[in-house]
């Protein structure tokens, strides 16, 4: 089976390798084992000396995803809260910066990986919980409740995604997921040119409140909205493709990852329009 997604593709093709693998049974008094040529949906010959039938892969469900989705938040949510508790203020900023670049590094590997690693995954809910705790945490100190009125905004927009996708208002068709992926990785690119700008000083007005700063999160939020229809997508074609369970952990991270930019751009948008104390 196609398919229009390159990480997708290259999932099943390891997830192919997999279950030809699992179909080779050992012969007879322990000599090396040969592949099994029945299809799957056929019975399998029994009787001594005969292959037998090989390990069934459980096949990934939209249940699988969802519980490991939530798993992922609520890992997240904990290691936001202990890190909002334990660490001192005077360590905020320290602990922000290192772990967007540790969070940032593991997302590369998870995203271009060609496995899907459970541990990692976990891993990096930990990490990225201590980034929003951070954040959370900063944000509030300047503007009570605003951390409340952020987690709900990122929410109900990703169940209004659901609902768009569920009835097909928004489909991801391979164009459309072309200018997604080109969009994205444009927004991540002025995103790490403005970081650069910034630590020399340079203020391009990206991130300052002012009428360019409201428009570029605008447009964040929108690109980081839509982006939820290319997991959906995604995660259709991995349960018709017959990806493995652990597969499952690869969806809920690239959802996590959708939930985290459109929970920090809401954030920074609320805090344009809060008056000053």
């Amino acid at each position: 089976m196609k398919t229009s997604n390159p990480v997708l593709a290259r999932l099943g093709q390891a997830a192919e390798r997999e279950r030809a693998a699992g179909y080779a049974q050992p012969g007879p008094y322990g000599q090396p084992g040969y592949p099994q040529q029945y299809p799957p949906q056929q019975p399998y010959p029994g009787g001594y000396g005969q292959p037998v039938a090989p390990p069934t892969v459980t096949p990934m469900t939209l249940d699988d995803v969802v519980v490991k989705t939530v798993l992922m938040l609520a890992i997240l949510g904990a290691s936001a809260a202990a890190a909002w508790v334990l660490v001192p203020d005077s360590l905020v900023g320290v602990a922000w910066i290192g772990a967007a670049v540790v969070g940032l590094v593991l997302g590369l590997i998870i995203s271009f990986s060609r496995i899907a690693n459970p541990a990692l995954v976990v891993t990096y809910s930990i990490v990225e919980g201590v980034f929003v705790g951070m954040v959370s945490k900063a944000f509030e100190s300047l503007y009570d409740g605003i951390v409340l009125q952020a987690v709900a905004g990122t929410f109900g927009v990703f169940f209004l995604m659901a609902i768009i996708y569920k009835a097909r208002i928004i489909r991801a068709t391979p164009k459309f997921a072309r200018i997604m992926v080109a969009v994205i990785a444009g927004l991540f690119g002025v995103m790490l040119v403005n970081l650069v700008l910034a630590l020399f000083g340079v203020n391009t007005h990206l991130r300052d409140g002012s009428p360019l700063a409201i428009g570029f999160s605008l447009v964040c939020i929108v690109v980081a909205s839509l982006s939820f229809v290319l997991n959906f997508a995604d995660i259709e074609e991995g349960v018709r493709m017959g990806l493995p369970q652990r597969y499952a952990w690869t969806a809920a991270f690239g959802i996590v990852v959708g939930l985290v930019w459109l929970y920090i751009e809401i954030l920074r948008l609320l805090s344009y329009f809060q008056g000053d104390d």
